[in-house]
């Protein structure tokens, strides 16, 4: 898809869950991404359980997105303590990974983390207490801190930023998940920091069975990109111009 009046159209998609029995599951998907915008951001779960084979299964579909693909990871791809040849496989397959780069594309910023828990607005988690609880804590604030420094550092080149995350920043997204479960979604420390510089769009996954659509309290629009959401026009990706 070509840029008009210098817009940059992004699809944003998460939560893939790939497995090591799937057969090409989402060649069809990227080929038609491909189509219809110029970058595709994936937010996350991009395998099932983090195995290196689900993730070479992934990269050989990615072939047919002929797009430049950005991402970050989830919590699902870290289960089996082989992150980093997840990303190895999948960097070779031509994806970038946010939490180590970040690109500027036709003249928008990308940036992103794979961000953490803690809930949100008044009742979000504080750093008080046990160890254990200061360390849940301290994990979320990093991530937000991670994603400061991208954005400060892709805000001296240019004023066009986009967010890509696991974790949802803000509760309007997460509606219809069990609110026992929220905690465990998102974090609002992540729109704290979002909030502060000029972010056009931000995109995540996590909450499946959450809302598409949001906004942080700066009023930046927020898409939940996991694949079980219904989108605009019952698409499993979102389409943003930008």
């Amino acid at each position: 898809m070509s840029e008009e009046n210098g817009a940059l159209t992004v699809a944003g998609l998460g939560d893939l869950h790939v497995t090591e029995r799937n057969q090409h599951p989402y060649r069809d998907l990227f080929a038609e991404i491909a189509e219809q915008a110029q970058v595709l951001a994936l937010c996350g779960d991009l395998t099932n359980l983090g195995r290196p084979h689900e993730a070479e299964i992934l990269a050989e579909d990615l072939r047919a997105c002929r797009i430049p693909v950005v991402a970050v990871l989830g919590n699902h791809d870290l289960e089996c303590g082989h992150g980093a040849e997840v990303r190895t496989i999948l960097g070779q397959a031509g994806v970038t990974f946010l939490d180590e780069e970040s690109p500027i594309i036709h003249g928008v910023g990308f940036a992103g983390a794979k961000g953490f828990g803690g809930g949100f607005g008044a009742r979000m988690l504080s750093p008080f207490g046990e160890d254990a609880i200061k360390a849940f804590v301290g994990e979320a604030v990093n991530e937000a801190f991670h994603l400061e420094n991208e954005l400060h550092t892709l805000l001296q080149d240019t004023d066009r930023l986009v967010v890509a995350l696991h974790y949802a920043p803000i509760s309007d997204t997460v509606e219809g998940e069990p609110k026992e479960i929220w905690p465990f979604l998102g974090s609002s420390r992540l729109a704290e920091t979002i909030d502060r510089f000029p972010v056009k769009a931000v995109f995540h996954g996590h909450a499946h069975h959450g809302a598409a659509y949001g906004r942080t309290k700066a009023g930046v629009p927020v898409y939940n990109c996991a694949i079980p959401v219904v989108k605009d026009g019952g698409r499993p990706y979102a389409l943003v111009r930008v």
